[in-house]
């Protein structure tokens, strides 16, 4: 007979090891999946250039620091090989190449399944797997005939391949900001938005934005306590001069198209522009199919939860989910809290059904 988990944890990014340290430090006996073959979750697949929004003081995930300056904002590299020495810290019992295709509900718990064929159970599950593998893209008019390239902010890597070329980048957040004006310094480059960029100082008195944000408790602040979800950020951190470079019109920043045809997109003026290359940065959709036979999500795939806890199947939880618990629940600073609270919650759960 196979083991019997107290918990397994549903995939091994940030969200992951948070919350195998708070597992482990509680001594359960319990099990990480890892679709891929590191346990770094998305980081290996964002473009090269990515820098967090948070200095290195205020982005670690719980029992360890992220190594270097305090004020530093780390780049994608150097998170990954955070990530890395992390569950070589802890330890943790990470399983790689365990894509989970299918969840049941069984005698003990649930039973789940890999796409390598091994099947494992367990007591309690918690999803933390993230949404970037189901980028959203909008559905726009003349896509079809478009002749050029589109792609999602997912698939984009540096700027070597566009040198040169027309490029419109769709959205206004960090992801949008960042990659346009990276293309801008080799091709000619637009930001196409449906509302003009709102920046965020970096500082206030000095100290990072980060720092008050923490200090005054709204970085974690419970809105869900009151029945409510908290703000999505719009506002983009102005790293690098982004505000300058955007008003300098290096990108220059327009109103969203209307259109594609088949050479470029259509201005919402009606004017017509050739363009090479089109990048959607308008963000992720959550992607747990494998969930929705036991009923934990809802006519639009999204979980049936509240601060992480599964509201139609006793046992099941979340940690990484955006607005979760607070503000910051889907970032590398976030999810350690929630992790934390999630757990206990667990170890509740399992003190009463065994």
């Amino acid at each position: 007979m196979s083991a019997i988990f107290d918990a397994i944890v549903i995939g091994g990014g940030q969200a992951g090891l948070a919350s195998g340290y708070y597992l482990k430090k509680n001594e359960l006996q319990f099990l990480i999946l890892e679709a891929s073959e590191q346990a770094t979750g998305s980081w290996p697949h964002y473009y090269d250039s990515l820098k967090l929004f948070s200095p290195a003081r205020l982005s670690s995930l719980p029992g360890m620091k992220i190594p270097g300056v305090a004020t530093h904002y780390p780049l994608r590299n150097e998170v990954i090989q955070y990530l890395k020495a992390y569950a070589q810290r802890f330890d943790l019992p990470i399983r790689t190449n365990q894509k989970v295709i299918a969840v049941e509900k069984s005698d003990n718990g649930f039973s789940i399944r890999t796409a390598a064929g091994d099947e494992y159970q367990t007591r309690t599950i918690i999803n933390a797997t993230g949404s970037f593998h189901n980028p959203y893209m909008p559905d726009i008019s003349g896509r079809e005939a478009f002749q050029g390239e589109v792609l999602h902010s997912s698939s984009y890597r540096n700027p070597d391949r566009y040198r040169g070329q027309r490029v419109v980048v769709v959205g206004r957040g960090n992801s949008a900001v960042q990659i346009a004006v990276e293309l801008a310094d080799s091709s000619h480059t637009s930001l196409a938005v449906l509302r003009p960029v709102q920046f965020t100082k970096t500082k206030v008195l000095g100290i990072d934005l980060h720092f008050w944000i923490r200090a005054v408790g709204f970085d974690t602040f419970p809105f869900w306590r009151f029945g409510k979800k908290p703000p999505s950020s719009s506002s983009v951190a102005d790293l690098n001069d982004y505000r300058a470079r955007l008003k300098a019109g290096k990108p220059d920043q327009r109103s969203m198209f209307t259109s594609f045809y088949s050479e470029g997109v259509v201005w919402p003026d009606g004017t017509e522009e050739p363009v090479q290359t089109v990048i959607f940065a308008t963000g992720y959709r959550p992607n747990l199919t494998y969930l929705q036979p036991i009923g934990a999500l809802d006519a639009e795939g999204k979980p049936l939860q509240t601060a992480g806890i599964s509201l139609s199947v006793p046992g099941l939880y979340y940690v990484g989910l955006e607005g979760q618990r607070s503000f910051a629940s889907a970032t590398l600073r976030g999810v350690g809290p929630d992790a934390k609270y999630v757990v206990r919650k667990l170890l509740r759960y399992l003190k009463n059904h065994l």
